[in-house]
């Protein structure tokens, strides 16, 4: 599935980032270092940034560009929470460790907010998330989490939209109800990336790209990691490869899924039109089994996403497979130009729950389930805080169960996309 470049997809990001984005080095030659870091998305990066600042000798060793995948081609949503949504925590760690999980999750926005402040970098974030509910029979889903988040996990900030307030936050007939959660935000992910890969070489770590990690073996050092032209050792072995992470390690890739999932973004608006869509510029994502998930951007556009193919591609056309979604939530931009169409690959997990932990001292992240912006920090805090001696956070993780999907490499994506066949069906019925 992988395929290494030396360019990034032809995003919005990518088009629209100030000046060209500088490429680094690739690796020739024998390293040493603390930890080696395969991945260079927002899962490695964060870990990079923080084990640097505490002294580490890192590498991280990226096959293609930082954030090539998901990390620099996402909708740019920093939500609360986790793909899976609580109830399966709370099943897995009980209320007390499940609140200690949330609690990492307030942590971790409040944590991007200060980030590009104190290391110098522009994102464009902006404040404010809303969860909707499209159906009628869904409305409910919202009332009873924000009852759950603030008499269970202590978070008091979401405030319920009415279906008559509705046309205050979008312009939209279509949404009954929301969610609007004033500590979530967005945000441009490529400019998050390379900030971040920005502070890490300020630090002192070392980022290779182009150099894609073909195998790694533990020796009574550690790790010794090969690429085409050159090795890394390391006593610290972090794997950050996501979606990506194929043949690499095995037992890692079972437990995931790479499922297709492509946006557009329009145009750029008249200010006024694009202000009457979204009249307090917050990011939306509803509560359908595939939901939808728009925001606005600096210069204008509408950025909508929302479709997924669980038999991994990706359309030919992106703008023609999304205008349809986008028009049915906002006909007033019917016939609106689509300047950019792309697509890409998120990790998925079998339940849809984080899958980061330990054996030895190899240490992964993945399973993100299209919802990686602050859980990746989050997770990233349970590792480096591990490697510094601190496994506090790390156990709360290792205790979620993750399995391997069924059927093998050969029928688990035909199988999970039969079964998800029936949530679509039962969100159009």
């Amino acid at each position: 599935m992988f395929k290494q470049s030396a360019q990034h997809p032809q995003t919005y990001y990518a088009a629209s980032y100030p000046g060209a984005i500088a490429l680094r080095p690739r690796l020739r030659g024998e390293l040493q270092c603390d930890v080696l870091i395969v991945g260079a998305g927002f899962s490695g990066l964060h870990t990079g940034l923080r084990l640097a600042l505490a002294g580490k000798r890192v590498v991280i060793l990226e096959a293609s560009r930082v954030a090539w995948a998901a990390s620099g081609r996402n909708g740019g949503q920093a939500l609360l929470g986790w793909s899976c949504d609580m109830p399966p925590l709370a099943k897995a760690l009980g209320q007390e460790r499940t609140r200690q999980l949330w609690d990492s999750m307030c942590w971790a926005a409040e944590e991007l907010r200060e980030l590009p402040q104190r290391h110098g970098f522009e994102v464009d974030y902006r404040v404010g998330s809303l969860w909707t509910a499209v159906r009628k029979n869904r409305v409910h889903v919202l009332q009873e989490a924000q009852r759950e988040s603030r008499d269970l996990w202590g978070y008091d900030q979401l405030r319920f939209i009415s279906r008559e307030e509705m046309p205050e936050w979008i312009a939209s007939e279509r949404y009954q109800a929301a969610l609007y959660d004033p500590q979530g935000a967005h945000l441009n992910p490529l400019k998050l990336a390379q900030g971040l890969a920005s502070a890490i070489e300020t630090a002192g770590g070392q980022i290779f790209e182009q150099s894609q990690v073909l195998g790694y073996q533990a020796n009574a050092g550690g790790f010794i990691a090969n690429t085409d032209a050159g090795s890394v050792r390391a006593g610290v072995l972090v794997l950050a490869c996501n979606a990506y992470v194929d043949t690499l390690d095995r037992q890692l890739s079972q437990r995931l899924l790479p499922v297709g999932s492509y946006q557009v973004a329009t145009a750029p608006l008249s200010p006024d039109l694009a202000r009457s869509l979204l009249p307090r510029n917050s990011c939306v994502i509803d509560n359908q089994f595939v939901p939808d998930y728009f925001r606005l951007t600096p210069d204008h556009r509408l950025l909508f996403g929302g479709g997924c193919t669980y038999l991994g591609g990706i359309p030919k056309d992106v703008a023609k497979a999304t205008r349809p979604y986008l028009e049915r939530v906002f006909p007033q931009l019917r016939g609106v130009a689509l300047d950019y169409g792309w697509g890409g690959h998120i990790d998925v997990s079998m339940k849809r729950t984080p899958d980061v932990g330990r054996a030895g001292n190899r240490y992964w992240l993945q399973g993100f389930s299209g919802h990686g912006v602050l859980p990746t920090l989050a997770a990233a805090r349970a590792v480096s805080d591990a490697i510094l001696g601190d496994q506090a956070l790390l156990s709360l993780y290792q205790g979620i169960d993750n399995p391997r999907f069924p059927g093998g490499s050969l029928l688990a994506a035909p199988l999970e996309a039969a079964g998800k066949a029936w949530y679509r069906l039962r969100d159009v019925i």
